[in-house]
């Protein structure tokens, strides 16, 4: 057998090693409920002439919710609570969330607009952080699936539809 068809069958084992492990990684998401079907539908806005598109919009995803715990974790700092703001805030992120498909973030969100309506302070402060908790994982999520995608495309091959 040649070099260069022995080089060229180990390339294509390894494109499809990777494919194989992105498939499974992106499963691995949505049996977790990191990800929901909102994701699929965002994935297929990509095509040839927008091929970051997905990134792109998680990118702001990510951006826009840091700025909006930075602001929840602000006023819930203060001596009175203005749950008007923390829930415009909260809904807010939810709506991001879901619009993206981020699934456990948006539900961790409606468990904190829930103590938002309520009033409750102390409530408020745990279901923030468990929302800075389900942000962080999926955005570490998306980070890894992205960086799979990256390796997958840099090594010839293309991304599983």
């Amino acid at each position: 057998m040649s070099a260069v068809k022995l080089e060229s069958e180990t390339m294509a084992d390894g494109v499809s090693q990777l494919q194989k492990q992105l498939v499974d990684y992106t499963a691995s998401l949505f049996d977790e409920a990191f990800l929901d079907e909102q994701f699929n539908q965002l994935q297929q806005l990509q095509d040839e002439n927008n091929p970051d598109f997905v990134v792109e919009v998680v990118s702001l995803f990510f951006k826009d919710s840091e700025r909006l715990v930075d602001e929840l974790t602000k006023a819930l700092d203060q001596q009175t609570v203005d749950f008007k703001l923390v829930d415009k805030n909260v809904h807010q992120l939810k709506g991001s969330s879901s619009s993206i498909g981020v699934q456990r973030v948006q539900r961790a969100c409606i468990a904190f607009r829930d103590c938002s309506e309520e009033q409750n302070v102390e409530g408020c402060l745990k279901s923030l952080q468990h929302v800075k908790h389900e942000y962080s994982l999926v955005k570490n999520k998306l980070e890894t699936l992205f960086k799979l995608q990256r390796q997958l495309l840099a090594a010839g091959g293309p991304l599983p539809r």
